[in-house]
């Protein structure tokens, strides 16, 4: 199949602290306007939620409606990156997605191709591709989960 695509396959997970989640407040949506990537998708979905919630009372119960999420938000911007990403093949699945959380946090993972079949040419747009996305992360309010390392257990020693 790489033979005949001419592309590899990217699926890697990006593991994020599930204590970093949250909704996301009007001053932050107007924040996320400001980047090209997520624009219109912000428009169109905002234009959405405004209706449906208008029809929910959601004034005396806010469950009751739809509000947009950081996680939400930075699952579409990482689609969107690599729907404009020259590296990557368009033609193949490009998808990504949450996965079921588990005790590392909650999965998020990149499923996509890269134009190409050089090992070293892919391996570099893979590391470009989360060189990218990993210091972006802070940006939505996320966290990577990790574990903890000897120097979060150095912070606590005083």
């Amino acid at each position: 199949g790489m033979q005949s695509t001419g592309s590899r396959r990217i699926k890697r997970s990006i593991y994020l602290d599930s204590n970093s989640v949250k909704f996301l407040s009007s001053k932050e949506i107007e924040k996320y306007k400001k980047i090209n990537l997520l624009k219109d998708y912000i428009e169109k979905v905002s234009s959405e939620i405004e209706k449906f919630n208008k029809v929910k009372n959601i004034d005396l119960a806010p469950i009751n409606g739809r509000q947009l999420t950081n996680i939400g938000m930075f699952r579409v911007y990482v689609e969107l990156y690599l729907k404009n990403n020259s590296n990557i093949n368009k033609n193949l699945t490009l998808l990504v997605r949450q996965k079921e959380p588990t005790f590392q946090g909650i999965p998020l993972e990149i499923y996509c191709f890269a134009k190409t079949i050089v090992w070293q040419e892919y391996e570099g747009i893979q590391s470009d591709l989360f060189e990218h996305l990993i210091p972006i992360i802070h940006e939505f309010d996320l966290l990577i989960f990790q574990n903890p390392t000897g120097n979060d257990f150095m912070g606590l020693k005083k």
